[in-house]
């Protein structure tokens, strides 16, 4: 969770909500960074999640990143849970909820749906309270 909230706070430099994630291979090596560049690049998809995994599936040379885990600040949205569960990674590991738009519990619970042909495990509140301070503190300044 440390190298995702280390991604977040590297969000903040363009001005992106700091939101950053990781994708750990079974072995625990990082194969996957990536931080909200939605602003940066003017990309809609630019979310943390959909970035690292898009590294990781670059690095291990396929899509399936089955044995991986998904470490992301923020509860993901329902994009970023439904690219986890496509990308058939075994856990989604996130600090703080996100009662606004959250889809791994909050709002919805994409990961957990029965109709889903795949289902990660789901660890939550690592490093919450870092997690949630950075994008409170994000939040005041931009309002």
């Amino acid at each position: 969770m440390q190298a995702a909230l280390d991604e977040a706070r590297a969000a903040l430099a363009t001005g992106d909500v700091p939101i950053g994630a990781v994708v750990v291979d079974p072995d625990g090596a990082v194969v996957g960074r990536g931080r909200n560049i939605r602003e940066a690049q003017a990309d809609p998809t630019g979310h943390a999640e959909v970035v690292a995994l898009r590294q990781a599936a670059l690095v291990r040379g396929e899509w399936r990143l089955e044995g991986c885990t998904l470490v992301v600040t923020l509860e993901p949205c329902t994009m970023c849970a439904g690219a986890a569960v496509l990308a058939r990674v075994d856990r989604v590991v996130f600090g703080a909820y996100d009662p606004k738009a959250g889809a791994v519990g909050s709002l919805w619970d994409v990961v957990r749906d029965r109709r889903l042909n795949h289902r990660p495990q789901v660890l939550t509140g690592v490093l919450a309270q870092e997690s949630g301070e950075l994008l409170t503190r994000f939040f005041r300044d931009h309002r």
